[in-house]
């Protein structure tokens, strides 16, 4: 279904509504969620579908969009780009962070299999030895396997919003995994890029800098991350226009 609430600047995004069924949304920024927010709702992701039922709006109306955000998707650029011709694309700063957190996650999810090996290593060697396996605790409380996945929540969040066992947690989790802490404030520096408000053109020396540091990691998963977002470098940087 689509309706004609049309605006300057829209959103599209895919969401599952129920049984895992996906719905590509667009939505018109100036209503806030209100009424006239929804623009259509248009039953799975695949371009040409969703691009047919767009261009049921008449085109005179669809040139009147001059921004549309949209996640790191090349098939909803294919969409924004072909419904909405006139529109400049703007990667939302949500989906660039997620990129990030993801990778994070992943190399936490590394070490947490290291440490499950490291325990079924000590278990053994415990019954090799016919004595009692008694796991190695953190000062607060935490095995090696509880601390990687009870921190999971911990990276996701802005130091200044953790409780104060979450802060401890982190203060272990750092100390034992500098890599973590690496990885953790570099995903606070990108946070300060976009809450800092530049320019464009100051923008784009502070993300190739940030880009830097990433390189020199030298970890898989975020190469992945900064070539994903190179490939998408100038709709990124539109987020620092409006």
């Amino acid at each position: 279904m689509f309706k004609q609430n049309i605006g300057p600047s829209l959103c599209i995004d895919e969401t599952s509504l129920s049984c895992g069924e996906l719905y590509t949304v667009v939505t018109n920024r100036a209503g806030r969620g209100g009424r006239g927010t929804l623009v259509a709702m248009i039953r799975g992701t695949k371009s040409e579908d969703v691009i047919k039922v767009l261009e049921m709006i008449h085109l005179s109306r669809r040139k009147t969009v001059k921004e549309v955000t949209l996640d790191l998707s090349p098939t909803m650029m294919r969409i924004v780009r072909t419904a909405f011709p006139n529109a400049t694309m703007t990667n939302d700063r949500f989906h660039v962070q997620k990129l990030f957190y993801e990778a994070i996650d992943e190399l936490r999810i590394t070490y947490r299999w290291m440490a499950r090996d490291l325990e079924n290593d000590e278990i053994q060697r415990c019954k090799e030895q016919n004595i009692e396996y008694v796991p190695f605790r953190y000062t607060n409380g935490d095995t090696r396997k509880q601390l990687l996945a009870r921190v999971k929540h911990v990276l996701v969040k802005h130091f200044s919003k953790w409780t104060e066992s979450q802060r401890i947690r982190a203060e272990i989790i750092f100390e034992h995994y500098p890599e973590l802490k690496s990885v953790y404030d570099l995903a606070i520096e990108l946070t300060n890029i976009y809450n800092k408000h530049y320019d464009k053109d100051v923008a784009r020396g502070k993300l190739a800098l940030w880009y830097n540091k990433i390189e020199k990691l030298g970890y898989g998963c975020f190469r992945t991350v900064t070539n994903t977002m190179q490939n998408y470098y100038e709709t990124i940087l539109n987020y620092f226009v409006n």
